[in-house]
């Protein structure tokens, strides 16, 4: 007894060791690196199970870093998925509710609201971001990255699918999904200059990954410690893809979309070598949500076994593929740990060194030990909020260890309409509550089809509600941002004071050769699709509270 006694001490010892050299760093912590894909599903990578998609720098990256099994978006859609990835915090607490920015909408994610790149500033790290933004623009862009603790932008501050839809695909393909065509075309911008309007998306991703290496290289000469922050635009819709990219994967359209990504994926791990930096660079990648499925015949997303996708509280809309990667710090492995996107700011303020805010609550937990010990989270609770959340409906679904409560369910137009077989993810799917809930165990029922008996589980129905209650009880609702008034005069323009907006906003150094207007150029788009889209959206807008 007394010698296992012994070899039991002796093995905590040696984890403990493990555990601080791991985390710590003798000159410097380390460079941070987050990727973030835009509506990739959980079942859309090889290592997830999708039997045709291909993406070798990815696959690379989860053989040789540690792979989540049960990693989740903070919320089913793009804004406040995006608001609680860069605070720690459920959206709601931020005032990013309910849906998406628009590109004339008044609000942002506020100010007020401490951000990862803020909390890193704090430890002297440069601050980059490259990509999608879509947590506001707002007056004389008032909510852009720069603002919110970044050094360096070079990106679109929004959802591409919230521009006029030019050509997509190399030389000229148009776009083949629909668009808003009742605002400006896409704009590019370098810090807060507009740089390119329209947007050119055959050059695009060339052109991100040009300036991520830049800046990485920028910040090796100087021996500057970094987080770089690339969000992606791929694979939302409309998909989009350049020359060497077009027509080059079994996938299709949806494939070539994954490819081009994880290319772009390939070309910042190669920098980071290149600089002599993969020891010392700690790289996340994740998505902001499931996949979008919509589509059905020219860029569908999958969640794989999971139920439904994008927009839903459904396994299949949060429970997202996530991969670490840090060679030398990081064990190659798989965790099935309860984790998300919420445990990214704390994790990186631990990395960098950092404290977190003391006068705002964080929602999110410190994932060192799942990282650097394969060991264990540090929460065993997740709540799961809708996109069109609202204080009086609170959470939909609550999950406890390997148990989940639905007590609210509905679908939504990202997870499909009639062509989807399951007919509680699709938009005509109302808002329906469960008293009982709706309970499953999802260690045997990933899918969740079948409700455990609330007689036999009664104590585990107990729990969920006794969690559901609780939370709500404390939770803060920030005034919305979202439902703020719309006007199309705050989107970007190239041009200001130009006439007529919106088709008036182009780059004057474009004008060279042009014969159409964005809006008209779209014309090449169906007519018909992009009408439904434009009045989807208008609808949107026009049902908010300050637009009644």
């Amino acid at each position: 007894m007394a010698d296992q006694t012994g070899a039991n001490m002796m093995s905590i010892c040696l984890l403990l060791i493990c555990y601080f050299v791991t985390t710590s760093s003798s000159s410097k912590p380390p460079n941070i690196i987050l990727l973030y894909a835009d509506d990739l599903g959980y079942g859309d990578l090889p290592s997830y199970g999708h039997p045709i998609t291909e993406a070798p720098i990815l696959e690379g990256m989860a053989a040789n870093g540690l792979r989540f099994l049960d990693f989740y978006s903070a919320n089913p859609v793009c804004t406040p998925a995006r608001a609680s990835i860069m605070t720690g915090r459920h959206s709601l607490r931020t005032g990013v509710w309910p849906g998406v920015f628009y590109s004339g909408d008044y609000g942002g994610l506020p100010l007020e609201e401490i951000t990862i790149a803020e909390v890193l500033k704090t430890q002297d790290y440069s601050t980059a971001h490259i990509g999608k933004w879509h947590l506001g623009v707002g007056e004389n862009y008032k909510y852009m990255s720069p603002n919110q603790g970044f050094d360096y932008y070079y990106g679109i501050p929004y959802t591409h699918d919230d521009c006029p839809c030019l050509k997509c695909f190399y030389p000229d393909r148009p776009c083949t999904y629909t668009c808003n065509m009742n605002t400006v075309a896409c704009p590019l911008f370098r810090n807060l200059d507009i740089i390119e309007q329209p947007t050119d998306f055959t050059t695009l991703s060339a052109r991100y990954s040009n300036e991520a290496r830049q800046w990485i290289r920028g910040q090796a000469q100087a021996n500057q410690t970094f987080f770089l922050y690339y969000a992606f635009h791929q694979p939302h819709n409309p998909m989009f893809s350049g020359e060497q990219f077009t027509n080059s994967s079994k996938r299709g359209m949806f494939g070539d979309n994954v490819l081009e990504m994880d290319w772009m994926v390939g070309q910042v791990l190669e920098e980071v070598r290149e600089q002599g930096l993969e020891e010392d660079t700690f790289i996340f990648f994740t998505s902001d949500n499931g996949p979008c499925m919509s589509r059905p015949f020219d860029g569908m997303g999958s969640a794989g076994l999971l139920k439904c996708g994008k927009g839903t509280t459904y396994e299949g809309g949060q429970r997202v593929p996530a991969i670490a990667y840090w060679p030398g710090r990081i064990q190659p492995g798989v965790t099935d740990e309860l984790s998300s996107a919420l445990d990214l700011l704390p994790t990186f303020t631990n990395l960098a060194g950092a404290s977190l805010p003391d006068d705002v609550i964080i929602d999110g937990v410190d994932m060192a030990d799942i990282l650097f010990n394969h060991g264990k989270s540090l929460t065993d609770t997740f709540l799961f909020y809708p996109a069109f959340t609202y204080p009086d409906i609170g959470a939909y679904a609550v999950r406890y260890k390997n148990y989940k409560a639905h007590f609210l369910t509905s679908g939504n137009p990202n997870s499909g309409d009639e062509w989807n077989p399951d007919a509680s993810c699709r938009r005509d799917s109302p808002q329906t509550p469960f008293k009982p809930a709706l309970v499953y165990d999802l260690d045997i029922d990933p899918q969740e089809m079948y409700v455990l008996d609330k007689n036999k589980y009664y104590d585990v129905y107990a729990k969920l509600y006794e969690i559901k209650v609780q939370n709500e009880a404390t939770m803060t609702w920030r005034p919305s941002e979202i439902n703020k008034p719309f006007n199309i005069s705050l989107a970007p323009c190239c041009n200001p004071g130009c006439q007529p907006v919106p088709q008036c906003c182009i780059c004057p150094h474009q004008l060279t050769g042009v014969t159409t207007t964005p809006v008209m150029t779209t014309q090449m788009v169906t007519e018909e699709i992009t009408e439904m889209e434009t009045v989807r959206i208008q609808e949107e807008i026009d049902s908010r509270p300050g637009n009644a």
